[in-house]
């Protein structure tokens, strides 16, 4: 199970996120539309520019 959570800009989001704990994840599949992380425990969470219908 992961996360999918929503945002208005990946870096800034991604750089807050890394803040408070998560790290990039080694493989990016659309890092354009989403970036992959990993939370302090190893699990995945994805932010994304893709906005839910």
């Amino acid at each position: 199970m992961h996360l999918d959570i929503a945002v208005e800009n990946l870096e800034p989001a991604v750089t807050a996120a890394v803040a408070v704990g998560a790290r990039p994840a080694q493989h990016q599949p659309a890092p354009e539309q989403w970036r992959v992380l990993l939370d302090p425990a190893g699990h995945p969470l994805r932010l994304t520019v893709v906005s839910p219908d």
